[in-house]
């Protein structure tokens, strides 16, 4: 009886954490908004060194989701990328479902090459770009989001997703994976 004790003990103690952490609502630590933006028209570079039209790309008929990042940052921007990754995952076999769309916050280092270079790490798939463009161009766009910042290092985990019929989703602060599906599921990212 003494032996048997410490187990119903610890299978009870298991149980109990099991069964209070499936029942407790754990709000999320992330701030979630709706919003309306006007977007700049101008011409950014993707990573494969073509010119894109920003404003064309981003009222395209698929949905939307947009991240500023950068390509050495070490920090928020590979969770923001994980992120799009396990989204592309989720949408195979067609990953231009979707319209990915991380604008680079880093102008003067981040060249078509390093943008290449980072879609590679993360295993991107067809549907996933990413643009930079002039320091001037790039703060319009980051200003036009409410996202700007004084230097890269100083950014925001900030993730947009544009609704069906107008608006941005804006989520501020970093979501688990689980997060940002069930985000942008209700976004109607499908």
């Amino acid at each position: 009886m003494q032996k048997t004790f410490p187990v119903v003990v610890a299978a009870f103690l298991l149980a109990s954490l099991l069964f209070s952490s499936q029942a407790m609502a754990i709000p999320p630590v992330y701030k979630r908004s709706v919003e309306n933006y006007t977007m700049p028209d101008v011409v950014l570079t993707d990573q494969d060194g073509k010119k894109v039209r920003l404003k064309t790309l981003l009222e395209s008929d698929r949905p939307v989701v947009v991240e500023f990042i950068f390509s050495t940052c070490t920090t928020i921007c590979p969770v923001l990328s994980v992120g799009f990754t396990n989204l592309q995952q989720r949408l195979l076999p067609d990953t231009t479902r979707v319209r990915l769309v991380s604008l680079s916050i880093d102008p003067e280092n981040d060249t078509p090459k390093a943008m290449k270079e980072y879609l590679k790490r993360y295993k991107a798939r067809p549907g996933w770009e990413f643009l930079t463009g002039s320091r001037k161009d790039i703060d319009k766009v980051m200003r036009a989001f409410d996202a700007w910042v004084p230097n890269k290092m100083a950014h925001k985990p900030l993730t947009f997703i544009r609704l069906q019929g107008g608006g941005w989703v804006r989520i501020n602060g970093l979501m688990s994976t689980t997060e940002f599906l069930d985000e942008c599921g209700k976004a109607g990212v499908r």
